[in-house]
């Protein structure tokens, strides 16, 4: 399951399952929601991701770049350990703000 929420100007994007090439087209569809008329920021919360495989990684950095052609930015919030070390040892966790938790990461873009 993915929800999005707002928390003030930021979008909180839950996902609760692997983030995987099944998965992709209904993240996409929140991502396009985070971009309506404004400059957009988000946060993915990955606490209770379980796994992100390659394509979920190559999404990633696609969706990061994509909030950064227009303006804002994408940071991550509360990877589990697994996520931690696939997004450390791919690379793809260098090119991301990673946060210890949502509070935080929402918290980040005033400061």
């Amino acid at each position: 399951m993915i929800e999005r929420q707002r928390q003030g100007t930021i979008d909180v994007l839950r996902c609760t399952e692997a983030i995987v090439a099944e998965h992709l087209e209904e993240l996409a569809v929140l991502v396009s929601e985070c971009f309506a008329g404004r400059q957009p920021g988000a946060v993915l919360d990955l606490h209770m991701v379980p796994l992100i495989d390659s394509a979920g990684l190559e999404w990633l950095l696609d969706t990061g770049d994509r909030f950064e052609r227009c303006g804002g930015v994408l940071k991550l919030a509360q990877p589990n350990e697994l996520c931690r070390e696939i997004l450390a040892c791919s690379g793809v966790g260098e090119r991301f703000e990673v946060l210890p938790d949502v509070k935080a990461a929402v918290g980040s873009f005033v400061q």
